[in-house]
């Protein structure tokens, strides 16, 4: 096991109604009493968000400031058009209502605001975080986890990168799966597959002694096997949309990888992907994290096996060690297709045109390697790339 330091201070407020909440709890971080509420589409308004929003922030005099424009890998580009905004209005706090792109958008514009350069440079490691305006969120998504996590990931252009930083954390995160009622089938399993993959990434790691989050991650997908099989087929039920919701929050919030080396190489596989196609990221997951278990699985095969032996009860007595890694990736991808997902590229009518150039950019031209379970340089990627057609 690994030191570790674990420090995450999102104040959690899960279940029906503590929305209610949310004028109290901004009035706590706001000096100036102006906030920007950042959102994506008019679901805000359909289901009633941004009407509660109004009337707590109303008793605590906030004056709300809104900008509805976020898109899926949201773009650097909003995010400076906003540091303006945010200037100009003397905007002391920002509350994100939405998925990951909305509380990714919320959290870069919070250091990025206080930067007079470009805030590209916190992405390009010209310049670490020092300070952040404090967000909130209220999450309508159960995937990406951001609401409790100390990353952001943003898109310029082809470029899709990340900053972690703990000034990041939201001060707090509204949870009430009763917002997640309406989300489409697609949507729904497209969360799920990302809640899975942020599972599995810290998973697979070639760190030994590490019996507790083992454990702790191959409960937390079982969990999410059944009840991401029970809700793709029953989207109106609120228990397993609320045991969805926690599991995506626990799935990121770092706890379930202390003591761990987590490896994160398929994300950043995926965020080429995304990045140079604009798919959607939970379904490129689907489809990247795959090819990538059968890829590295031939380096470390051991954690495969106890993956397939404990996850999916493969019967290690009556299968080869190959024949249970195999099986394994069958299942994972037999999952991936219950929950909607492709299953290749070429299903999005992706090839190999730019696999050299998203290799080259995801090492930068091969000066870094990608992941830690098996560390990828370009030619590796491109064979992950080339499996995932």
């Amino acid at each position: 096991m690994l030191n570790f330091n674990y420090h995450n201070p999102a104040n959690i407020y899960f279940g029906k109604g503590e929305e209610k909440k949310v004028g109290e709890l901004i009035s706590t971080y706001t000096q100036t009493n102006n906030v920007l509420v950042l959102y994506s589409g008019d679901y805000i308004f359909d289901l009633g968000i941004y009407q509660t929003i109004e009337e707590e922030c109303q008793k605590f005099d906030i004056q709300l400031f809104k900008n509805g424009d976020v898109v899926p890998n949201p773009e650097l580009s909003l995010i400076q058009r906003l540091e303006k905004e945010v200037t100009e209005n003397k905007i002391d706090f920002i509350l994100a209502v939405g998925g990951g792109s909305v509380i990714d958008t919320a959290k870069a514009l919070a250091f990025g605001a206080l930067y007079e350069g470009d805030t590209w440079d916190f992405f390009l490691g010209k310049e670490e975080v020092t300070q952040a305006l404090p967000i909130g969120v209220i999450a309508t998504v159960a995937s990406s986890g951001s609401e409790m996590s100390n990353a952001t990931i943003v898109s310029k252009e082809k470029h899709k990168l990340g900053v972690e930083t703990n000034l990041i954390i939201p001060k707090f995160s509204i949870l009430n799966p009763e917002y997640t009622l309406k989300l489409p089938k697609y949507h729904t399993g497209v969360g799920v597959s990302d809640i899975l993959t942020h599972l599995l990434e810290r998973y697979f790691t070639s760190v030994t002694n590490v019996n507790l989050t083992d454990f702790l991650l191959e409960g937390a997908a079982k969990s999410l096997l059944i009840n991401g099989n029970h809700l793709i087929n029953d989207l109106e039920n609120y228990e397993l949309r609320a045991e969805i919701m926690w599991t995506a929050s626990m799935a990121h919030n770092n706890s379930l990888e202390l003591g761990r080396e987590p490896d994160w190489a398929s994300h950043r596989i995926e965020h080429e992907v995304s990045g140079q196609y604009g798919i959607v990221h939970g379904e490129g997951m689907a489809v990247i994290f795959p090819a990538w278990m059968t890829y590295v699985s031939q380096f470390h095969p051991d954690i495969f096996v106890q993956y397939g032996v404990r996850v999916f009860g493969i019967d290690p007595f009556a299968y080869t060690q190959d024949e249970i890694i195999s099986l394994s990736i069958e299942k994972t991808k037999e999952f991936f297709n219950q929950m909607g997902m492709r299953s290749s590229l070429s299903e999005f009518d992706i090839d190999n045109t730019h696999f050299i150039e998203m290799a080259k950019r995801a090492t930068k031209d091969d000066t870094q390697t990608v992941g830690h379970l098996k560390p990828l340089n370009s030619e590796d990627i491109i064979n992950i790339l080339e499996l995932a057609l």
